[in-house]
């Protein structure tokens, strides 16, 4: 089944067959978001952390061009190579020409959700590269050949009996075992030898300090660690968005990051890379795809804020009970429904309508961006272009004339309490999607206007 020729709503459906996966995945989630406000509530100056990220975040943006050249340049000093990527073709080109030159068919990498979204690894098989995903989830869905679901927890969607069944397959695991700490001891025997004997290692970059040309790696195992330090070589893959000023301020970003994305007072590992040791390489890919179109867009501009906590995620409804997979996105739940569009309005046009529009992704996101107010634009946005799925644009064309014209909407009324009443199989039926999931509510006896005019009489 191609997922990309489906929309939020079927794979959703696909999704949802498996109702004790939903409970599960829905539950879990939802206990990551309460551990995320246990360790919020206890930082006295939480929302002073959020503001004071967010407005580092937007003068950063604003000034982008001289924050990139001024890293460039620091970064070339320390003696990191620096390379430059428009797009996922000249990314991937540039790491198969380091891997080329390496004189190696085989690579470890750590998490990076840049190259998931430039589908580094897919481009890498074709070449006849091995590339070994050394995180434990990431190793999880790269074994089930299936997408990371989850920004932060990879295979969340995933049960531990189903990850014992795999490890059984291919790291030869007791059958039927799926202890937890064994699973884990398993995957770090099998590692241990990628760590020791690839040549060249790629990480992602969570945040990019220009005032001194080093980059920070967060990580909670440890993985990108051993890669970069073991290899000859360290790729590491940057969007433009991940710069900050100032190394100051990267106290800000770490007790922010982990604390919205796991309850984490803070990551296990937060490693700075700034000057290769002797004999050893670190190049730096610094990659725009999109990222500039979306500057350039005032709506979303703050879009680019995102650090990456998935605690927008772990919040919202709509994302714990469809799964990430349903987002047919590298970058699942709201901020990737506001990400995607700006890639290929048409493939994505359907996300933005993913949501419904509560407001909690918002209120919990750790930079301030205001991601349900982007998911309404972005639905304007696609209905005007012209993107909206034919039904959709009936139905939104239908609803603007009832709206704008009262007497149609009162008359509209009158027929829908009738139909309710009388013949409620009009609505309830198994060809409309909302009916599917919920009930019809009683039909009241009197439209809001008419018990307000009627009230209005009797107390005057």
């Amino acid at each position: 089944m191609n997922a990309k020729k489906q929309d939020h709503a079927a794979l959703s459906e696909i999704f949802n067959k498996d109702e004790e996966r939903v409970n599960w995945h829905d539950e879990t989630l939802w206990w990551v978001r309460q551990k995320r406000d246990k360790a919020a509530f206890g930082v006295p100056e939480w929302e002073a952390l959020r503001e004071t990220a967010s407005a580092i975040k937007h003068h950063t943006l604003s000034n982008l061009h001289d924050y990139l050249t001024t890293f460039e340049q620091k970064a070339v000093e320390n003696g990191i190579v620096v390379h430059w990527a428009a797009g996922a073709k000249e990314h991937n080109d540039i790491v198969l020409s380091l891997l080329n030159k390496a004189g190696t068919n085989k690579m470890m990498k750590s998490k990076s959700m840049l190259t998931e979204e430039l589908h580094l690894n897919e481009f890498l098989k074709e070449q006849g590269i091995e590339t070994i995903d050394t995180d434990l989830g990431e190793r999880i869905v790269q074994l089930l050949e299936e997408p990371p679901s989850h920004i932060v927890l990879p295979a969340i969607h995933r049960k531990k009996e189903e990850i014992g069944a795999l490890f059984h397959i291919h790291l030869g695991t007791p059958e039927g075992n799926a202890d937890p700490k064994l699973l884990t001891y398993a995957a770090r025997l099998n590692m241990r030898d990628v760590f020791l004997t690839r040549k060249v290692a790629l990480t992602g970059v969570n945040f990019a300090i220009a005032e001194t040309g080093e980059f920070v790696v967060c990580t909670n195992e440890g993985n990108a660690d051993m890669g970069a330090h073991l290899a000859d070589i360290h790729i590491a893959s940057m969007g433009i968005e991940k710069l900050i000023p100032q190394r100051d301020h990267l106290a800000v970003f770490l007790r922010l990051l982990t604390r919205s994305a796991t309850g984490q007072p803070i990551t296990t590992y937060s490693s700075h890379f700034k000057t290769p040791r002797k004999g050893k390489e670190i190049h730096i890919i610094i990659v725009d795809n999109g990222r500039s179109v979306q500057l350039g867009r005032e709506d979303f501009r703050a879009s680019l804020k995102c650090i990456r906590c998935g605690a927008c995620m772990n919040t919202c409804p709509v994302y714990r009970r469809s799964g990430g997979h349903s987002y047919h996105n590298s970058i699942a739940g709201p901020i990737g429904a506001i990400l995607a569009p700006n890639l290929d309005m048409k493939e994505y046009a359907d996300l933005p309508f993913a949501s419904t529009l509560c407001g909690s992704c918002s209120n919990v996101c750790p930079v301030k961006i205001d991601i349900h107010q982007q998911l309404y634009k972005w639905r304007q946005i696609i209905v005007q272009e012209g993107y909206a799925t034919p039904a959709k644009k009936a139905a939104m064309s239908g609803m603007n004339f009832v709206l704008s014209n009262p007497g149609v909407f009162r008359a509209a009324g009158k027929a829908g309490r009738w139909v309710l009443r009388h013949a409620p199989y009009i609505a309830a039926n198994k060809f409309d999607p909302w009916y599917k999931h919920r009930e019809l509510p009683q039909a009241p006896k009197a439209s809001f206007n008419e018990w307000y005019r009627k009230n209005r009489e009797q107390h005057e």
